[in-house]
């Protein structure tokens, strides 16, 4: 993949729009692409979350496995959509599995290679946090806009 590919890919998902082309010229570099078959399991509820992946062909199921009653599909994605993002945020393990779902390319973006990228980069890290905290509050504010049709709706108690 050419690298100007790259750097559009990026620039258009949620966790990196709005950054300068500079910073996302700096992170396309540490990305690196990945091809996976049909069923291969990238990662499973508890591992340690060690990377980001961005689909940049094909399809991905992320799952839970339910006691009882097996698999529950939590989403598919497809080309354009990230997954992975919170290895990026926090030390916590992987809260879902990630199963390819249709052939794929995957643009993988390490963690130890972002951190290092952001230790190195004091700016890239501050637009990187700010991209992060819009993220993070326009999710939020998902979130409180279904509990409440829920509440009303009486759905939820």
């Amino acid at each position: 993949m050419e690298a100007q590919d790259r750097i559009e890919q990026l620039g258009r998902v949620q966790i990196f729009a709005g950054l300068t082309l500079p910073a996302l010229e700096l992170i396309s570099r540490v990305t690196t692409e990945e091809a996976h078959p049909l069923g291969t399991l990238l990662f499973k509820h508890g591992d340690p979350g060690d990377k980001l992946f961005l689909i940049l062909e094909g399809r991905v199921r992320i799952s839970r496995n339910v006691p009882g009653m097996g698999e529950e599909a939590l989403a598919i994605h497809g080309p354009g959509a990230i997954f992975g993002e919170m290895a990026l945020l926090d030390e916590a393990p992987r809260s879902a599995d990630a199963r390819v779902h249709e052939r794929c390319r995957l643009l993988a973006l390490s963690k130890d290679a972002f951190e290092d990228l952001l230790f190195l980069h004091k700016d890239l890290a501050y637009e990187v946090l700010w991209s992060v905290v819009r993220m993070l509050t326009g999710r939020l504010r998902e979130t409180n806009d279904k509990l409440t049709f829920l509440s009303v709706s009486g759905k939820f108690s």
